[in-house]
């Protein structure tokens, strides 16, 4: 068996064996701080001679643009929504991130599946119905989940990008302003995310920590990954010298 493997069937032709890179993930609600940390993991790990690659939602060639075409309307349907995505994760996935790891690059991605899946579950979808549409995935070599609460959200939201209209989930009309459909959006996503920590194997980290702190953990954590210690040698190396009973005869 190879060192990576699918959640489900996965992508055709491909040889999980040529995969020698690594696939993190950062994931966690809206404004956690997710593409802050991938920055600084990024020049950390490519000062310490490691490729990388950094990825992240809507980003692919194939259906990025269309994406955020889309959602300027305001008027994208949940299945179109789900679908949409699912094709940029794909073409992301088979042209991207399998590529990198074939060439041994550590792949940063700033969300993955799971906030695919938690979006589209708030939003009405089938579990069972979106974890299979995903099913093509890899399995990543660590998830980890900047988890933090609403009260310490929202103000790093109002002090940054501010109030967006799908990361309030406007489109379900959960309130009537951006505030109050913010938080109870949000807080849906939360519980979805708390859903998978033991499912999917999440590693929690506390987000309501500096940026600093936030990253020195996530350093110390990938650096096992990426850079594991050297195991024992079975036979110990020769020592040039003579042992001390030869230095005395001579």
């Amino acid at each position: 068996m190879g060192k990576f493997e699918y959640y489900g069937k996965g992508l055709p032709g491909i040889d999980l064996y040529e995969l020698k890179g690594h696939l993190i993930v950062l994931e966690g609600t809206d404004g956690v701080g997710r593409s802050t940390q991938v920055g600084l993991l990024r020049s950390w790990l490519e000062s310490r001679g490691h490729a990388v690659l950094d990825t992240g939602m809507a980003r692919s060639a194939l259906a990025g643009k269309g994406i955020k075409k889309a959602k300027r309307g305001h008027t994208l349907g949940g299945v179109t929504q789900n679908l949409f995505y699912a094709t940029d994760f794909a073409d992301r996935l088979e042209n991207e991130m399998i590529p990198a790891l074939r060439a041994g690059f550590v792949v940063l991605t700033d969300r993955y599946i799971y906030s695919l899946m938690a979006r589209a579950i708030v939003r009405g979808a089938n579990p069972e119905w979106i974890k299979d549409v995903y099913n093509f995935a890899l399995q990543p070599d660590a998830i980890f989940y900047l988890r933090i609460g609403i009260d310490d959200l929202i103000p790093r939201v109002l002090h940054s990008s501010g109030f967006d209209y799908w990361e309030s989930g406007m489109d379900m009309r959960l309130g009537d302003n951006l505030f109050t459909s913010f938080s109870k959006y949000q807080s849906r996503l939360l519980s979805e995310f708390d859903a998978m920590v033991s499912s999917y194997g999440f590693q929690v980290i506390d987000a309501a920590k500096t940026i600093e702190e936030i990253f020195a953990v996530l350093r110390d954590r990938i650096a096992q990954i990426v850079e594991p210690s050297p195991a024992r040698p079975l036979n110990p190396p020769l020592d040039p010298s003579p042992p001390e009973s030869d230095k005395k005869r001579a």
